[in-house]
C-alpha cells in the first residue's frame, strides 16, 4: 500500500513536472510571439519606401503651434491613412526627434468585446518599417496594478479570415518614422466603461512614474452623420479636450453628447497625463472624411491633440525646437494680402496639355491597377507637375458619381497626387464598392486642381463663384468649394458664414480677432470637357 502510495506521488509529482515544462515552453512561446501588422495595404502602404515618404509628407504639412512644454501624451485617429493621416501628422510632428524611455499606445476594441484592458504579451509589433520592441518588465508592471488590466493577446491577435484590430496597429509607423527606435506597451481596451478607465488611468499612472514616457490614445470621432451633426458632436469632444475633465467626456459619451470609438483610451490617457504632470490639452487640428472625399451627407471625424506638462527646462525646449518648424506647403508661401491664388512661388496655370497629361495619368493608373503593373505614361516636361499642390479626381459613370477623393493640402508634387487620388476613388472611397475592370471604359474622369492656398488680409476681395474659402479657429476647420455660393445663391457675407458653420463655428466668427481666413481657386476639367472622351 505504502509502495503504491509512492508510486502514485512519483507519478504525481511526474506529471506536474511535465505540465510545468510545458507551461513554461508555452510561456516562451508567448513571449517570442511577433504581432503581424493586419492593415498593411489596406490602411496605410505595404511598402516601406512608400509608407515612410507618405508619412513624411503628412509631418512636412503640419503646421504646429509652439506648445511651451512636454508632450506627455496625444490623441491620434485611426482610419485610412488617405482620410485621416494628415490630421495625425499633427500630433506626431510635436514630437518628431524627441526621445521617449517607453511608448504606451491605447487603443479601442472594434473586433471582440472583453470585460478589461489586455496588455500584449509578446515581443514586438511590426510593420512595414521593421519590428518594434516591447518593454515586457513595464507591461507586466501596468497590468499587476489591476485584476481589470491584464496581459492578454485578445484585441492583439491576428484573426485569419476575420477583421483584425487596426487601431493600435495604425500609430506605429507614425511612431516610427517620428521617433525612430522606442519600446511600445501595447493596449487595447475591451470594455471602455468607467471602471475599466479609471482601473488603466491609474495603472499607467503608478507605473510610469519617473520615466520619460509617451501615451497615445487611438480615436476617431463621430461616425456617418451629415457634416453639421458631425462638428457639433465633435466639437463636444474638441471642449471636453480642452477642458481636460476624463469625468466630463465620459458623462458625455455615456448620454450621447459626443461620440467616440476610443473615448475610453482617450479618457485613460487623460487621467494617467495629469497625474505624470501635464496640466493642459490642446486640440492640434480637427477634419473629417468629406473634407477628403467631398462628400459631406455621411462623415467619420478627426481630431489630434496634446497633453502637455509646464516646466522651465521643457519651455526652453520647447521653444527653441519649435522654431525650426515648417509650416504646410501652400500656406507658408502664400501672400498675406488679397483673395486668390498667388502667380509667384509655384503658381502658374494650367495649359491644356497639363490637363491631358493629368487626364491620361488618372485614367492609366486605374488601368494599371486591374493589369498588376505601373502606370505607362511618360513624365510631363512641365514644371508644374514637381508643384505641390491640392487636387481632387472625380469618377462618373453615367453621368453619376462614382467616386471622389482628393488632397485639400499641397501636400504632395501634383501629379503624384493625381496618380494617387486616382486610385483612391477608384478603389478606396468607402462610399462605393471598388471599381470593377468592366466599368473603366465606361468611367468619366473629372480632375480639379487647387490653387495654393492664400491668407486673406481683406475679406471684400472675395469674389463668389471664383474663390474656394477655409475659415480656421483654433482646432476647428471648414472649407466651402467655389461653386458653392453660386448653387446656393449666397452673397460674399452668407459664404463667410456658412464656411464659419461648417467649421463648427459661429456664423459672425469671421469678423472676429483670431480666426483665420484664407481661400484659393479650382481650376476644373474632364475628359470629356477635353475631347478625350465622347
Amino acid at each position: 500500500m505504502k509502495r503504491n502510495l509512492v508510486c502514485g506521488f512519483a507519478v504525481l509529482l511526474a506529471v506536474l513536472a511535465s505540465s510545468a515544462a510545458e507551461a513554461q515552453k508555452d510561456g516562451n512561446a508567448m513571449e517570442r510571439t511577433v504581432r503581424k501588422p493586419a492593415v498593411a495595404g489596406q490602411f496605410y502602404a505595404d511598402d516601406s519606401a512608400a509608407l515612410r515618404k507618405e508619412i513624411v509628407s503628412y509631418l512636412d504639412a503640419a503646421a504646429v503651434p509652439t506648445i511651451g512644454g512636454e508632450v506627455v501624451a496625444i490623441v491620434s485617429p485611426h482610419a485610412a491613412y488617405m482620410y485621416s493621416g494628415q490630421v495625425a501628422a499633427y500630433g506626431y510632428r510635436l514630437v518628431k526627434g524627441a526621445s521617449y524611455d517607453v511608448v504606451v499606445v491605447i487603443s479601442p476594441s472594434h473586433v471582440e468585446y472583453f470585460p478589461y484592458a489586455s496588455v500584449f504579451p509578446g515581443a514586438a509589433y511590426s510593420t512595414p518599417l521593421g519590428e518594434v520592441p516591447i518593454d515586457a518588465v513595464l507591461a507586466k508592471l501596468v497590468a499587476s496594478k489591476s485584476g481589470l488590466v491584464k496581459i492578454d493577446m485578445k484585441g492583439h491577435e491576428i484573426r485569419p479570415n476575420q477583421r483584425s484590430e487596426h487601431a493600435l496597429e495604425v500609430q506605429l509607423p507614425f511612431l516610427q518614422v517620428a521617433l525612430g527606435s522606442f519600446k511600445l506597451v501595447p493596449i487595447v481596451m475591451g470594455d471602455q466603461s468607467p471602471q475599466v478607465v479609471e482601473a488603466l488611468g491609474s495603472a499607467l499612472s503608478e507605473a510610469l512614474k519617473g520615466k520619460k514616457a509617451l501615451i497615445v490614445a487611438s480615436s476617431d470621432l463621430s461616425h456617418f452623420y451629415g457634416d453639421g451633426e458631425a462638428r457639433k458632436l465633435d466639437g463636444v469632444f474638441q471642449k471636453r479636450l480642452s477642458d481636460f475633465d476624463s469625468a466630463k467626456l465620459l458623462g458625455d459619451l455615456s448620454t450621447k453628447g459626443t461620440e467616440a470609438c476610443g473615448g475610453g483610451p482617450v479618457a485613460a490617457a487623460m487621467i494617467a497625463a495629469k497625474s505624470l504632470g501635464a496640466v493642459r490639452c490642446i486640440p492640434l487640428r480637427y477634419a473629417n472624411s468629406g473634407d477628403v472625399t467631398g462628400d459631406t451627407t455621411s462623415v467619420v471625424g478627426y481630431v489630434s491633440a496634446a497633453m502637455v506638462k509646464d516646466s522651465k527646462r521643457a519651455a526652453a525646449a520647447g521653444s527653441s525646437a519649435h522654431q525650426s518648424i515648417s509650416k504646410s506647403p501652400g500656406t507658408a508661401n502664400a501672400p498675406a494680402g488679397g483673395a486668390g491664388a498667388s502667380k509667384s512661388g509655384g503658381g502658374a496655370d494650367l495649359t491644356r496639355d497639363d490637363k491631358v497629361f493629368l487626364l491620361t495619368l488618372a485614367r492609366n493608373t486605374i488601368e494599371a491597377e486591374f493589369a498588376g503593373k505601373k502606370p505607362t505614361i511618360a513624365t510631363s516636361p512641365s514644371p508644374i507637375m514637381k508643384e505641390k499642390r491640392g487636387a481632387f479626381v472625380t469618377l462618373k459613370e453615367n453621368g453619376r458619381l462614382r467616386g471622389c477623393i482628393g488632397y485639400i493640402e499641397a501636400i504632395k508634387p501634383l501629379a503624384s497626387t493625381v496618380e494617387e487620388m486616382a486610385k483612391a476613388a477608384a478603389f478606396d472611397d468607402y462610399r462605393f464598392n471598388p471599381v470593377r475592370a468592366d466599368e473603366v471604359p465606361k468611367l468619366e474622369i473629372e480632375i480639379s486642381v487647387l490653387s495654393p492656398i492664400a491668407e486673406v488680409a481683406d475679406p471684400s476681395t472675395i469674389v463668389v463663384g471664383r474663390h474656394g474659402l477655409i475659415v480656421t479657429r483654433g482646432a476647428n476647420r471648414g472649407l466651402l468649394l467655389p461653386q458653392v455660393p453660386t448653387e446656393w445663391g449666397w452673397d460674399r457675407d452668407t459664404f463667410l458664414a456658412q464656411t464659419c458653420v461648417k467649421a463648427g463655428l459661429p456664423e459672425n466668427a469671421w469678423k472676429q480677432k483670431g480666426t483665420k481666413i484664407e481661400s484659393f481657386t479650382a481650376d476644373v476639367f474632364s475628359e470629356k470637357e477635353l475631347g478625350l472622351r465622347k
